[in-house]
């Protein structure tokens, strides 16, 4: 079990994890913007458990992907992606215990071409 918590600490997360097994970065359009390592689990494994009333809600381009953040520190805390929002990305760099500068092996997934974009 891992603690989440954005910046100001109104925010916080429980997340059913042992270890961060699957580490990226994504090159779309937001994610180049906020430069986070981010990592996945299934829905039920994720729950807020402080601070949700302090969650702004940011979608874009297709509004299917929904991109969470503390509306009082600007801290993005977690998403659920449009291609499979069965699933919770979040942001590894708000768990306390892990030091992001000291990942390896952090995939670049390629949001620019995104194939639910392909035609």
């Amino acid at each position: 079990m891992k603690k989440l918590t954005c910046h100001c600490k109104e925010v916080e997360a429980q997340i059913n994890i042992d270890n961060l097994e699957k580490l990226i970065k994504c090159n779309c359009s937001i994610c180049k913007r906020k430069g986070t390592i981010m990592s996945i689990v299934k829905n039920e494994d994720f729950k807020i458990t402080k601070g949700k009333d302090k969650l702004k809600l940011y979608q874009f381009h297709s509004k299917i992907a929904k991109h969470y953040f503390c509306s009082i520190c600007g801290i993005y805390t977690h998403h659920n992606p449009r291609i499979n929002p069965a699933m919770t990305g979040f942001n590894v760099g708000c768990i306390d215990s892990v030091n992001t500068f000291k990942l390896e092996n952090v995939n670049v997934a390629d949001g620019q071409n995104h194939p639910l974009d392909k035609k």
